[in-house]
């Protein structure tokens, strides 16, 4: 029963830490490339960041749902 428990703890804390790695790197990336898309065309920065805000939600989704699977690994 012990090993299980560490097996759980350990699946958990990959559930989560690799599951966020993901969209962090990819939320990095969108922020800086949409900057230096408003830095070179200033007119389109409604349309820029309004577009940058929902790649951001999706890509923050994943770490949401990798943050539940660790859940379930942890309470089930």
């Amino acid at each position: 029963m012990e090993n299980v428990d560490q097996f759980k703890s350990l699946a958990m804390a990959l559930a989560i830490g690799l599951g966020a790695l993901g969209p962090g790197i990819g939320i990095g990336i969108l922020v800086g490339k949409a900057l230096e898309a408003i830095g070179r065309n200033p007119e389109t920065e409604d349309k820029i960041r309004s577009t940058m805000i929902v790649g951001i939600a999706f890509a923050e989704a994943l770490a949401i749902y990798a943050l539940v699977i660790a859940l379930i690994i942890r309470f089930v």
